[in-house]
């Protein structure tokens, strides 16, 4: 679900894209595997390649052996024991290749849970920067999209949601937090389509 046009006026200088996990664990075959990212990554390569040195990258980093983490983490890799580093190899978390290229000028800022505002480098780049917008694309919708947004309403900043440019590996609740994010947040939430964010991004 999409607005046709941003609500809170066009987007400026004090914009910043911040693009979730689009990483090769979550394109190439695994459990992990989000079927989709293949179909919203054009979308996400217009916007960077427009807007390369106003990105900002995240990378999920599993933990490194299975049963590493604290609390329900520690659990979490023991049931995703297949999926930690040391088995597919830190290969796996980098960027995909047709967004890595935009390495410098975009930035890259590393997480070891869902969200990426609990290590810190995210909210000191975007002060440093003067930011107090910004345009989300990535995945997955219903996780670590959901962990990025929520973190970025506390923090005060105005989110605009790329729909288009979203994914998950469920349809059924991609679908379900979109109406969420439309329905429950629409006073810090914006959900419009690609389009409408590159003709407003002046």
């Amino acid at each position: 679900m999409s607005m046709p046009g941003l609500a809170y006026g066009p987007l400026g200088d004090r914009c910043m894209h911040v693009c979730v996990d689009m990483q090769r664990l979550f394109a190439e075959p695994s459990e992990w595997a989000t079927p989709w990212i293949t179909r919203v990554l054009p979308q996400i390569e217009r916007l960077v390649e427009r807007r390369a040195p106003q990105t900002i990258f995240t990378r999920f980093l599993p933990a490194g052996k299975p049963g590493q983490g604290v609390g329900t983490w520690k659990r979490y890799y023991e049931r995703w024991a297949s999926l930690t580093i040391e088995t597919i190899g830190p290969e796996m978390t980098e960027l995909l290749p047709s967004l890595a290229g935009y390495c410098p000028p975009a930035a890259i800022v590393d997480k070891h849970i869902y969200s990426p505002w609990f290590e810190g480098r995210l909210r000191a780049l975007l002060v440093e920067r003067g930011i107090d917008t910004l345009v989300i694309t990535g995945g997955e919708t219903d996780v670590c999209v959901l962990a990025t947004v929520l973190g970025a309403i506390d923090f005060g900043y105005r989110v605009v949601l790329v729909t288009d440019a979203l994914c998950s590996s469920s349809d059924a609740t991609h679908d379900a937090l979109l109406t969420v994010y439309h329905q429950r947040f629409a006073q810090q939430v914006e959900t419009v389509e690609m389009e409408t964010v590159l003709s407003n991004w002046t």
